[in-house]
């Protein structure tokens, strides 16, 4: 049996009751998420990253099926974000340029395109993925990057990102702090903040790179060949990732959508503590946001993922970090005849806390408050892998 480790969790019992908004889904209908797919699709390099089956671990928790979306394969990146990144670069370039509006790689390729795009230069603040995704897309595409990191980043993330080409500058202050001032530095120098934190005046390029964080469901949902998650749990930093993903199986599937519960660091858990609060609206957690989970070291919620995890998730967690280490040994050293998958603590937490959900007494009300039964079918996307070992 586990020792205790409580997560803190906050129900949304008006999940299931709250109509679908057009205004907030319409960016996730399929034909929308057909564009995205058609894009990505068309990289020489793409290929579905692989869906693994636990299915050892599935029996041991008393459940049916446990899947895992293992991303540290996604272009040889070793993390997701470039699903974002890449189509909101891609849009923006085609809106500047006025262009068709449904971009593909080739369309990038004439010389005429790629004359005008070294003129063209990115900023962005980053934990380590998000930053390395918009150098590596720059690169290609011939733009420059410049990209803001927090106090505290590790060198392997920093020496990532300038293998792309890329200048990086560390701040002092954290995530949050990096965001602002990459916003200050486009204002200043006229480059183009590519970010996935919207705010009221800045959601298109934020709802693009949500967009395109879709194509990792989709394909997940084509993997399974018909069999539906009954369960999704996904994490949650700034909410662009979760609220993707949530805002899809919504516009999709409607009330027979799977249970979606939002996983974050409790260190800055800025969703799991806004939903707790009387009025539930959103709060930012200032100060030290450190933790072991860094790309989900965020505390100010994202405004457009915020309208649609508010409104539809089901439920949030706040998890120590110990959980997330557990979820990395978890998948790296597996029960025998289950796959083995490198994965950072990011990318492991929501194994770790489906694993403390079903097997530690101390958390026995999140299990029924979810639904959680011998039938369960549950969805999980590994984001990352160990993206900061040694070369």
């Amino acid at each position: 049996m586990l020792s205790g480790a409580k997560l803190r969790f906050v129900s949304n019992a008006d999940a299931r009751k709250t109509d679908p908004c057009a205004d907030i889904l319409g960016p996730f209908s399929a034909e929308e998420i057909e564009a995205v797919q058609t894009f990505h699709r068309s990289f020489p390099s793409y290929q579905a990253t692989p869906l693994q089956c636990l299915d050892r671990l599935a029996g041991q928790l008393g459940i049916s099926k446990i899947w895992i979306k293992d991303e540290s394969q996604r272009f040889g990146l070793n993390a997701f974000k470039v699903l974002g990144a890449s189509y909101a670069v891609a849009r923006f370039l085609m809106r500047k340029f006025r262009m068709d509006d449904r971009p593909t790689f080739e369309t990038f390729l004439s010389s005429v395109v790629k004359s005008r795009m070294k003129k063209v230069t990115f900023v962005t603040a980053t934990d380590g993925n998000h930053g390395r995704a918009v150098a590596w897309i720059a690169g290609i595409l011939g733009c420059r990057a410049e990209i803001l990191m927090p106090d505290g980043s590790s060198d392997a993330r920093i020496r990532d990102i300038r293998s792309h080409g890329a200048s990086v500058h560390v701040i002092d202050g954290n995530y949050d702090d990096a965001v602002r001032a990459a916003s200050s530095k486009a204002a200043e120098n006229g480059w183009i903040l590519i970010q996935d934190t919207a705010r009221e005046d800045y959601e298109v390029i934020p709802g693009w790179i949500m967009q395109g964080y879709v194509t990792l469901l989709v394909e997940a949902l084509e993997q399974l060949r018909g069999m539906m998650p009954t369960h999704i749990i996904a994490q949650c930093g700034v909410g662009s990732f979760s609220g993707s993903l949530l805002a899809y199986t919504v516009q999709a599937y409607g009330l027979e959508r799977p249970h979606f519960v939002v996983v974050e660091p409790e260190s800055c858990a800025c969703y799991t503590e806004s939903m707790a609060s009387a009025d539930r609206r959103p709060r930012a957690i200032g100060g030290d946001l450190h933790t072991a989970m860094a790309s989900l070291s965020c505390g100010e919620p994202s405004t457009l993922a915020w309208e649609i995890l508010s409104r539809y998730a089901d439920g949030f967690i706040a998890s120590p970090d110990r959980v997330a280490v557990e979820g990395v040994d978890l998948l790296g050293h597996p029960i025998s005849g289950d796959p083995p998958l490198v994965s950072g603590p990011s990318g492991a937490v929501t194994t770790g806390v489906l694993r403390r959900i079903l097997a530690d007494p101390a958390n026995v009300t999140i299990a029924e408050s979810m639904g959680f039964d011998e039938n369960a079918r549950v969805l999980l996307i590994s984001t990352e892998g160990d993206i900061d070992s040694a070369p």
